[in-house]
């Protein structure tokens, strides 16, 4: 009798898959500083500006694909709302005020590649948005205690069209693990996530080499 393998689903796959670079990214100097709170707002933002280049690439990428595997939900959009805190942190004039940072400009354009493939913008996608729905609730609480936020300069971290994040959490794991990729495929969105945390991860990298002393 033939046994056929049972196909881990690419959500799960990418949770184990990423499990190092994930840590490793999560443990960097900037992000342990400035959640403990030895750091100061000026931090924040700079690292708000540097969200604001990221995630303008991802969602152009995303606008941009011919099939979108149905990961694209305008509820997780973010732009709007890092300009919205940007305007908060800097000022009026916070266009003419922020820096990109050349790891920053490494992983934009690199996602400026993810909207020929949706295997990779899903990647990206994936690393991005349910960090941001998960370990993101978690900044913005050590935010809001450690250097006095209220709802303004955090707006990074609402999500007012989602109104429970596990359930739409679970509905976004189904999407991934029903895009129809084959084995190779597969391994490719999971190899591309990991480049994912590795370039997130260089630019934690460039933030504390400008932030913490």
């Amino acid at each position: 009798m033939t046994v056929t393998a049972v196909q881990v689903p690419l959500s799960s796959a990418l949770r184990e898959g990423t499990r190092h670079e994930h840590e490793t990214a999560e443990r960097s100097g900037f992000v342990e500083e400035l959640l403990s709170g030895r750091l100061d707002r000026a931090a924040y933002a700079d690292l708000a500006a540097q969200q604001l280049a990221v995630y303008t690439a991802l969602e152009a990428a995303g606008s941009r694909l011919t099939d979108d595997g149905d990961l694209v939900f305008h509820e997780l959009t973010r732009v709007p709302a890092i300009e919205q805190d940007l305007a908060y942190l800097y000022g009026a004039d916070w266009s003419a005020r922020i820096r990109i940072l050349p790891a920053t400009q490494v992983y934009v354009d690199r996602l400026a590649q993810a909207a020929d493939s949706l295997p990779r913008y899903a990647a990206h996608a994936y690393t991005r948005y349910l960090g941001d729905l998960s370990g993101g609730q978690i900044i913005k609480r050590m935010l809001q205690r450690h250097y006095g936020f209220t709802s303004e300069g955090i707006a990074f971290y609402d999500f007012p069209e989602i109104h429970k994040l596990k359930p739409f959490k679970d509905v976004y794991r189904e999407r991934l693990d029903a895009l129809p990729l084959d084995a190779q495929a597969r391994a490719d969105v999971v190899a591309e996530a990991c480049l994912a945390f590795r370039l997130n991860a260089d630019v934690f990298g460039e933030l504390g080499a400008a932030h913490v002393r």
